[in-house]
Protein backbone atom coordinates (compact mmCIF):
# COMPACT_ATOMS: atom_id res chain seq x y z
CA UNK A 1 0.00 0.00 0.00
CA UNK A 2 1.44 3.30 -0.62
CA UNK A 3 1.89 5.26 2.56
CA UNK A 4 1.04 9.17 2.99
CA UNK A 5 1.69 11.17 6.14
CA UNK A 6 -1.24 13.61 6.77
CA UNK A 7 -0.92 16.80 8.84
CA UNK A 8 -2.86 19.55 9.68
CA UNK A 9 -2.14 22.80 11.53
CA UNK A 10 -5.53 23.34 13.76
CA UNK A 11 -5.08 26.75 13.79
CA UNK A 12 -4.70 27.76 10.37
CA UNK A 13 -7.04 29.85 9.01
CA UNK A 14 -8.76 31.09 11.69
CA UNK A 15 -8.04 34.65 11.51
CA UNK A 16 -9.44 34.86 8.06
CA UNK A 17 -13.57 35.36 8.73
CA UNK A 18 -12.31 37.37 11.59
CA UNK A 19 -10.53 39.51 9.81
CA UNK A 20 -7.05 39.29 11.44
CA UNK A 21 -5.79 38.33 8.68
CA UNK A 22 -3.74 35.09 10.12
CA UNK A 23 -3.23 33.28 13.23
CA UNK A 24 0.51 33.86 13.73
CA UNK A 25 1.36 34.54 17.60
CA UNK A 26 -0.27 33.17 20.97
CA UNK A 27 -2.21 36.78 21.29
CA UNK A 28 -3.98 36.93 17.80
CA UNK A 29 -4.59 33.36 18.29
CA UNK A 30 -6.90 34.16 21.46
CA UNK A 31 -8.49 37.62 19.82
CA UNK A 32 -9.60 35.11 17.00
CA UNK A 33 -10.81 32.59 19.28
CA UNK A 34 -12.67 35.41 21.28
CA UNK A 35 -14.29 37.02 18.26
CA UNK A 36 -15.87 33.16 17.35
CA UNK A 37 -13.25 32.03 14.91
CA UNK A 38 -14.12 28.42 13.46
CA UNK A 39 -11.25 25.95 13.42
CA UNK A 40 -11.54 26.18 9.23
CA UNK A 41 -8.66 23.44 8.56
CA UNK A 42 -10.46 20.74 10.33
CA UNK A 43 -13.49 21.49 7.80
CA UNK A 44 -10.95 21.16 4.83
CA UNK A 45 -9.04 17.97 6.09
CA UNK A 46 -12.39 16.23 6.18
CA UNK A 47 -13.25 17.58 3.03
CA UNK A 48 -9.67 16.49 1.57
CA UNK A 49 -10.04 12.85 3.11
CA UNK A 50 -13.95 12.60 2.32
CA UNK A 51 -13.32 13.34 -1.30
CA UNK A 52 -10.75 10.36 -1.78
CA UNK A 53 -14.29 8.02 -1.22
CA UNK A 54 -13.03 4.07 -1.07
CA UNK A 55 -9.71 4.88 -2.63
CA UNK A 56 -9.05 6.29 1.09
CA UNK A 57 -8.80 2.44 2.16
CA UNK A 58 -6.16 1.94 -0.42
CA UNK A 59 -3.75 4.26 1.15
CA UNK A 60 -1.65 3.57 4.60
CA UNK A 61 -2.25 7.00 6.43
CA UNK A 62 0.13 8.17 9.13
CA UNK A 63 -1.37 11.27 11.19
CA UNK A 64 -0.74 12.87 14.97
CA UNK A 65 -2.64 12.50 17.53
CA UNK A 66 -5.34 14.87 18.11
CA UNK A 67 -6.63 17.65 16.37
CA UNK A 68 -3.45 17.36 13.77
CA UNK A 69 -5.20 14.11 12.03
CA UNK A 70 -6.24 11.30 14.64
CA UNK A 71 -9.52 13.45 15.59
CA UNK A 72 -10.69 13.66 11.51
CA UNK A 73 -9.05 10.03 11.00
CA UNK A 74 -11.89 8.90 13.57
CA UNK A 75 -14.70 10.90 12.38
CA UNK A 76 -14.64 9.49 9.05
CA UNK A 77 -13.83 5.85 10.14
CA UNK A 78 -10.75 5.95 7.82
CA UNK A 79 -7.86 3.62 9.24
CA UNK A 80 -4.39 5.08 9.81
CA UNK A 81 -1.25 4.99 11.88
CA UNK A 82 -0.88 6.90 14.79
CA UNK A 83 2.93 8.32 14.87
CA UNK A 84 4.31 9.74 18.27
CA UNK A 85 2.91 13.41 19.94
CA UNK A 86 1.16 15.42 21.79
CA UNK A 87 -2.13 16.05 21.91
CA UNK A 88 -4.31 19.25 22.73
CA UNK A 89 -2.52 22.49 22.45
CA UNK A 90 -0.01 22.53 19.89
CA UNK A 91 2.54 24.58 17.78
CA UNK A 92 5.02 25.09 15.09
CA UNK A 93 7.69 22.48 16.28
CA UNK A 94 5.19 19.68 16.38
CA UNK A 95 4.15 20.51 12.77
CA UNK A 96 8.43 19.89 12.20
CA UNK A 97 8.42 16.98 14.21
CA UNK A 98 5.37 14.79 12.78
CA UNK A 99 6.83 15.85 9.19
CA UNK A 100 10.24 14.77 10.01
CA UNK A 101 9.38 11.82 11.58
CA UNK A 102 7.49 11.07 8.12
CA UNK A 103 10.26 11.86 6.09
CA UNK A 104 12.52 8.92 8.28
CA UNK A 105 9.61 6.47 8.24
CA UNK A 106 9.96 6.55 4.24
CA UNK A 107 6.64 7.47 3.70
CA UNK A 108 5.71 8.35 -0.37
CA UNK A 109 4.31 11.81 -0.10
CA UNK A 110 3.35 14.17 3.05
CA UNK A 111 -0.39 15.73 2.68
CA UNK A 112 -0.68 19.22 4.82
CA UNK A 113 -3.62 20.84 6.07
CA UNK A 114 -2.53 24.52 6.41
CA UNK A 115 -1.12 28.14 5.32
CA UNK A 116 1.95 29.75 4.55
CA UNK A 117 3.24 29.52 8.06
CA UNK A 118 2.47 25.46 7.66
CA UNK A 119 4.64 25.33 4.66
CA UNK A 120 7.35 26.80 6.17
CA UNK A 121 7.26 24.68 9.00
CA UNK A 122 6.97 21.66 6.94
CA UNK A 123 9.98 23.15 4.52
CA UNK A 124 12.48 23.66 7.53
CA UNK A 125 11.98 19.97 8.75
CA UNK A 126 12.09 18.02 5.18
CA UNK A 127 13.22 20.48 2.12
CA UNK A 128 12.88 18.74 -0.77
CA UNK A 129 13.78 15.48 0.31
CA UNK A 130 10.14 13.87 0.46
CA UNK A 131 7.00 15.40 -1.79
CA UNK A 132 3.85 16.97 -0.43
CA UNK A 133 0.39 18.27 -1.31
CA UNK A 134 -1.08 21.50 0.46
CA UNK A 135 -4.56 21.55 1.58
CA UNK A 136 -5.28 24.92 1.33
CA UNK A 137 -6.21 26.46 5.21
CA UNK A 138 -4.59 29.44 5.62
CA UNK A 139 -5.46 33.23 4.76
CA UNK A 140 -2.10 35.21 3.45
CA UNK A 141 -1.63 31.90 0.35
CA UNK A 142 0.98 33.44 -0.67
CA UNK A 143 2.81 29.70 -1.97
CA UNK A 144 2.85 27.85 -5.07
CA UNK A 145 2.56 24.21 -3.01
CA UNK A 146 -1.38 24.42 -2.71
CA UNK A 147 -4.21 22.63 -4.36
CA UNK A 148 -7.09 24.79 -5.62
CA UNK A 149 -9.43 23.36 -3.01
CA UNK A 150 -9.27 19.87 -0.57
CA UNK A 151 -11.62 18.19 -3.38
CA UNK A 152 -8.74 19.12 -6.04
CA UNK A 153 -5.75 17.98 -3.53
CA UNK A 154 -7.30 14.52 -3.38
CA UNK A 155 -7.51 14.54 -6.76
CA UNK A 156 -3.86 15.44 -7.42
CA UNK A 157 -2.89 12.68 -4.35
CA UNK A 158 -4.42 9.99 -6.46
CA UNK A 159 -2.81 10.63 -9.72
CA UNK A 160 0.72 10.92 -8.38
CA UNK A 161 0.18 7.58 -6.41
CA UNK A 162 -0.55 6.16 -9.31
CA UNK A 163 2.64 7.23 -11.29
CA UNK A 164 0.38 9.72 -13.55
CA UNK A 165 2.13 12.99 -12.52
CA UNK A 166 5.70 14.40 -12.52
CA UNK A 167 7.20 16.61 -9.74
CA UNK A 168 8.12 19.85 -9.84
CA UNK A 169 9.94 22.26 -7.07
CA UNK A 170 7.15 25.00 -5.74
CA UNK A 171 7.79 28.11 -4.07
CA UNK A 172 7.21 28.52 -0.11
CA UNK A 173 6.05 32.40 0.54
CA UNK A 174 4.97 34.08 3.70
CA UNK A 175 4.22 37.53 4.63
CA UNK A 176 5.23 39.33 7.91
CA UNK A 177 1.74 39.33 10.01
CA UNK A 178 2.23 42.35 11.88
CA UNK A 179 3.28 44.52 9.06
CA UNK A 180 -0.07 43.03 6.62
CA UNK A 181 -2.48 43.47 9.25
CA UNK A 182 -0.94 47.59 8.94
CA UNK A 183 -1.50 47.77 5.73
CA UNK A 184 1.99 46.55 4.37
CA UNK A 185 2.41 43.54 2.29
CA UNK A 186 6.02 42.20 2.60
CA UNK A 187 6.03 38.50 1.42
CA UNK A 188 9.62 36.63 1.10
CA UNK A 189 10.48 33.69 -0.46
CA UNK A 190 11.75 31.06 1.57
CA UNK A 191 12.53 28.01 -0.38
CA UNK A 192 10.84 25.40 -2.44
CA UNK A 193 9.04 21.53 -1.77
CA UNK A 194 8.54 19.17 -4.46
CA UNK A 195 4.83 19.13 -5.10
CA UNK A 196 3.13 16.69 -8.01
CA UNK A 197 2.65 18.98 -10.93
CA UNK A 198 -1.15 19.32 -12.86
CA UNK A 199 -1.10 23.15 -13.72
CA UNK A 200 -4.41 23.64 -13.37
CA UNK A 201 -4.67 22.11 -10.09
CA UNK A 202 -2.14 24.02 -7.88
CA UNK A 203 -2.31 27.82 -7.30
CA UNK A 204 1.53 28.61 -8.03
CA UNK A 205 3.12 31.66 -6.10
CA UNK A 206 0.74 34.65 -6.29
CA UNK A 207 2.35 37.53 -8.26
CA UNK A 208 2.86 41.33 -7.33
CA UNK A 209 1.30 44.51 -9.06
CA UNK A 210 3.90 45.98 -11.22
CA UNK A 211 4.01 49.98 -10.53
CA UNK A 212 4.34 51.39 -14.03
CA UNK A 213 2.61 54.41 -14.86
CA UNK A 214 0.40 52.70 -17.59
CA UNK A 215 -1.20 50.54 -14.84
CA UNK A 216 -1.43 53.12 -12.13
CA UNK A 217 -3.56 55.07 -15.13
CA UNK A 218 -5.37 51.88 -15.79
CA UNK A 219 -6.16 51.45 -12.30
CA UNK A 220 -7.31 55.56 -12.08
CA UNK A 221 -9.62 54.73 -15.27
CA UNK A 222 -11.43 51.62 -14.04
CA UNK A 223 -11.74 53.52 -10.46
CA UNK A 224 -13.66 56.84 -11.97
CA UNK A 225 -15.82 54.37 -13.70
CA UNK A 226 -17.16 52.38 -10.60
CA UNK A 227 -17.09 56.00 -8.89
CA UNK A 228 -19.54 57.72 -11.23
CA UNK A 229 -21.97 54.62 -11.36
CA UNK A 230 -22.37 54.41 -8.23
CA UNK A 231 -25.98 53.90 -6.55
CA UNK A 232 -27.09 55.89 -3.66
CA UNK A 233 -28.17 53.90 -0.55
CA UNK A 234 -26.13 50.89 -1.27
CA UNK A 235 -23.17 49.74 0.83
CA UNK A 236 -20.02 48.50 -0.94
CA UNK A 237 -18.25 45.92 0.01
CA UNK A 238 -14.35 46.31 -0.98
CA UNK A 239 -11.71 43.67 -0.85
CA UNK A 240 -8.35 44.25 -0.61
CA UNK A 241 -5.91 45.22 -3.29
CA UNK A 242 -4.35 48.15 -4.83
CA UNK A 243 -7.05 48.14 -7.93
CA UNK A 244 -9.71 48.31 -5.78
CA UNK A 245 -7.95 50.83 -2.89
CA UNK A 246 -7.62 52.98 -6.01
CA UNK A 247 -11.60 53.67 -5.36
CA UNK A 248 -11.02 54.88 -2.17
CA UNK A 249 -7.83 57.09 -2.86
CA UNK A 250 -10.36 59.05 -5.81
CA UNK A 251 -12.94 59.27 -3.00
CA UNK A 252 -10.10 60.42 -0.62
CA UNK A 253 -10.49 58.60 1.62
CA UNK A 254 -8.67 56.60 4.22
CA UNK A 255 -9.55 52.87 3.98
CA UNK A 256 -7.44 49.78 4.13
CA UNK A 257 -4.88 47.97 1.81
CA UNK A 258 -5.20 44.71 2.24
CA UNK A 259 -8.50 44.36 4.45
CA UNK A 260 -12.11 44.72 3.77
CA UNK A 261 -14.08 48.27 3.86
CA UNK A 262 -17.26 49.49 3.65
CA UNK A 263 -18.92 52.45 1.36
CA UNK A 264 -21.99 54.30 1.76
CA UNK A 265 -22.64 57.14 -0.49
CA UNK A 266 -19.10 57.64 -1.25
CA UNK A 267 -18.27 58.12 2.21
CA UNK A 268 -16.28 55.03 4.95
CA UNK A 269 -19.17 53.51 6.72
CA UNK A 270 -16.54 51.40 8.17
CA UNK A 271 -13.01 50.58 8.27
CA UNK A 272 -11.07 46.88 8.33
CA UNK A 273 -14.12 45.00 9.11
CA UNK A 274 -15.00 41.09 9.15
CA UNK A 275 -17.57 38.65 8.23
CA UNK A 276 -19.90 39.77 11.58
CA UNK A 277 -19.42 43.62 10.76
CA UNK A 278 -20.54 43.08 7.09
CA UNK A 279 -23.64 40.73 7.53
CA UNK A 280 -24.22 43.13 10.40
CA UNK A 281 -24.73 46.24 8.35
CA UNK A 282 -26.27 44.87 5.08
CA UNK A 283 -28.70 43.08 6.93
CA UNK A 284 -31.54 44.10 4.93
CA UNK A 285 -30.28 46.71 2.78
CA UNK A 286 -28.70 47.00 -0.77
CA UNK A 287 -25.37 45.82 -1.25
CA UNK A 288 -22.53 45.32 -3.55
CA UNK A 289 -19.24 43.69 -4.01
CA UNK A 290 -16.00 44.85 -4.96
CA UNK A 291 -13.24 42.49 -5.55
CA UNK A 292 -9.74 41.89 -7.67
CA UNK A 293 -8.45 39.44 -8.43
CA UNK A 294 -4.89 37.76 -7.08
CA UNK A 295 -2.02 38.31 -9.66
CA UNK A 296 -0.99 35.04 -11.99
CA UNK A 297 -3.13 32.82 -8.49
CA UNK A 298 -6.73 34.41 -10.23
CA UNK A 299 -8.85 33.61 -7.22
CA UNK A 300 -11.70 36.38 -6.94
CA UNK A 301 -13.18 34.66 -3.69
CA UNK A 302 -11.04 32.64 -0.60
CA UNK A 303 -7.66 34.07 -0.44
CA UNK A 304 -6.62 36.59 1.35
CA UNK A 305 -10.58 38.11 1.59
CA UNK A 306 -12.16 35.77 3.91
CA UNK A 307 -14.38 38.18 5.66
CA UNK A 308 -16.46 38.01 2.33
CA UNK A 309 -17.62 34.66 3.33
CA UNK A 310 -20.24 32.31 1.74
CA UNK A 311 -22.79 33.81 3.82
CA UNK A 312 -21.83 37.42 2.45
CA UNK A 313 -21.91 36.28 -0.93
CA UNK A 314 -25.22 34.12 -0.74
CA UNK A 315 -26.95 37.71 0.88
CA UNK A 316 -25.36 40.08 -2.09
CA UNK A 317 -26.27 37.71 -4.73
CA UNK A 318 -23.83 37.14 -7.79
CA UNK A 319 -25.28 40.20 -10.05
CA UNK A 320 -24.45 42.75 -7.14
CA UNK A 321 -20.85 41.59 -7.40
CA UNK A 322 -18.35 43.49 -9.29
CA UNK A 323 -14.79 42.02 -10.61
CA UNK A 324 -12.31 44.69 -11.58
CA UNK A 325 -8.77 44.20 -12.94
CA UNK A 326 -6.08 46.00 -14.65
CA UNK A 327 -5.20 44.55 -18.30
CA UNK A 328 -1.60 43.99 -17.39
CA UNK A 329 -3.06 41.53 -14.50
CA UNK A 330 -5.27 39.55 -16.42
CA UNK A 331 -2.67 39.02 -19.25
CA UNK A 332 -0.88 36.16 -16.90
CA UNK A 333 -4.43 34.33 -15.84
CA UNK A 334 -6.23 32.23 -18.00
CA UNK A 335 -9.51 31.82 -16.19
CA UNK A 336 -10.32 33.09 -12.54
CA UNK A 337 -10.78 30.80 -9.54
CA UNK A 338 -13.17 30.31 -6.35
CA UNK A 339 -12.51 28.51 -3.12
CA UNK A 340 -14.75 30.08 -0.64
CA UNK A 341 -14.95 26.83 1.05
CA UNK A 342 -19.05 26.30 0.26
CA UNK A 343 -19.32 23.93 -3.05
CA UNK A 344 -22.56 25.40 -3.56
CA UNK A 345 -21.20 29.09 -3.84
CA UNK A 346 -18.63 28.15 -6.09
CA UNK A 347 -21.03 26.76 -8.35
CA UNK A 348 -22.66 30.28 -9.15
CA UNK A 349 -19.59 31.55 -10.90
CA UNK A 350 -19.28 28.38 -13.14
CA UNK A 351 -21.31 30.40 -16.09
CA UNK A 352 -18.80 32.92 -15.62
CA UNK A 353 -18.33 36.64 -14.95
CA UNK A 354 -17.46 39.73 -16.45
CA UNK A 355 -14.08 41.96 -15.52
CA UNK A 356 -14.39 45.63 -15.62
CA UNK A 357 -10.65 46.31 -17.12
CA UNK A 358 -10.86 49.93 -18.52
CA UNK A 359 -13.02 53.14 -17.72
CA UNK A 360 -16.70 51.22 -18.86
CA UNK A 361 -15.01 48.27 -21.07
CA UNK A 362 -15.65 44.64 -19.44
CA UNK A 363 -14.05 41.23 -20.12
CA UNK A 364 -15.93 37.91 -20.23
CA UNK A 365 -13.80 35.68 -18.08
CA UNK A 366 -13.96 31.70 -17.40
CA UNK A 367 -14.29 30.54 -13.69
CA UNK A 368 -12.81 27.52 -12.97
CA UNK A 369 -14.90 25.48 -10.76
CA UNK A 370 -13.32 22.65 -9.32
Amino acid sequence: MRKVGFIINPIAGMGGAVGLKGTDGEEILEKAIKLGAEKVALKRAEEFLRSLGSLANTIEFWTCPGEMGEDVFNKLNISYKLIPGRRGKTTAEDTKFAAKYMLESGLDIIVFCGGDGTARDILNAIDMKIPVIGVPAGVKMQSGVFAINPRVAAELLIKYLWGELPLKEAEVADVDEEAYRAGILSAKLYGYLLTPYEPDYIQGMKAPTPVRDDIIENMKAIAKWIIENMEDDTIYILGPGTTVKKILELLGLDGTLLGVDLLLNRKLLKKDVNEKEILECISGKKAKIIVSPIGRQGFIFGRGNQQISPKVIKMVGKENIIIISTKEKLKDIKFLRVDTGDIEVDKIFSNGVKVLVDYGIFKVMKVKVF
